[in-house]
């Protein structure tokens, strides 16, 4: 059985051999990118919208009051790229019930690469929200000697991501498979529910600690504003 979908490899494109993880991730790139031209196309603001605008609106609406109750401010700024995050997640764990298909997310490739996109995201926003030099002074908190632990600190947790991501997809799959070689008739199909479950819950974990992360390099700001206005 393969571990990793990095060990399928689809086709050669040149000299360079396409993984499934490769292969996969352009699916759902192109699946998402085909979806929201075909939703967005026909947008009105009328009093009768289509069901797949009402679709649409119903999950930028919860995308962004999750976003707000997490970072505790304007979501519009975050939106963009958490969104983008979550939704590409959700929907490579939920097409694994596709015959043939292997989620992407079950290589630690495609964790690490999301978690680096988290951990670029967060000196940008808090760069964008503080400045150079207010973002820096945060990894002087509460001393100077704190520098070296709050660099590790920024490179651990994103580690953790994903580890964490790449861990509870690959070992679904895994458990998939043996249950299948015991009862191919019974487990697989409750498996498959679980999985499409785990794979929204883990779609939803990896976007709200994104979302800690990013707002968490421009709380300091934040605050510090909400006490000037208060003082004043």
């Amino acid at each position: 059985m393969q571990i990793s979908t990095d060990q399928w490899i689809l086709f050669q494109l040149g000299p360079y051999p396409i993984n499934a993880t490769i292969g996969f991730t352009w699916l759902v790139m192109a699946l998402l990118t085909v979806s929201s031209w075909l939703i967005t196309r026909r947008l009105t603001t009328g009093a009768e919208p289509g069901r797949w605008q009402i679709m649409l609106e119903v999950l930028v609406g919860g995308l962004r009051n999750q976003i707000a109750q997490v970072a505790q401010r304007d979501p519009g700024s975050y939106l963009p790229f958490i969104g983008t995050l979550f939704l590409f997640i959700a929907i490579a764990n939920l097409l694994a019930i596709v015959p043939g298909y292997q989620p992407p997310t079950a290589s630690l490739s495609t964790g690490a690469a999301l978690a680096a996109c988290v951990f670029v995201a967060v000196p940008v926003y808090g760069v964008a929200s503080r400045g150079v030099g207010g973002y820096l002074w945060r990894y002087l908190q509460p001393t100077v000697f704190m520098l070296p632990f709050n660099i590790i600190g920024e490179i651990s947790r994103t580690i953790a991501l994903a580890i964490r991501l790449y861990g509870n997809i690959m070992s679904g799959m895994v458990i998939v498979g043996i249950l299948i070689g015991i009862a191919p008739f019974v487990f697989p199909i409750v498996m498959q529910l679980l999985g499409m479950l785990t794979g929204l819950i883990q779609a939803y974990i990896f976007a709200v600690l994104a979302t800690v992360y990013v707002a968490a390099a421009t709380r300091e700001e934040r605050e510090a504003s909400m006490e000037n206005q208060t003082e004043q």
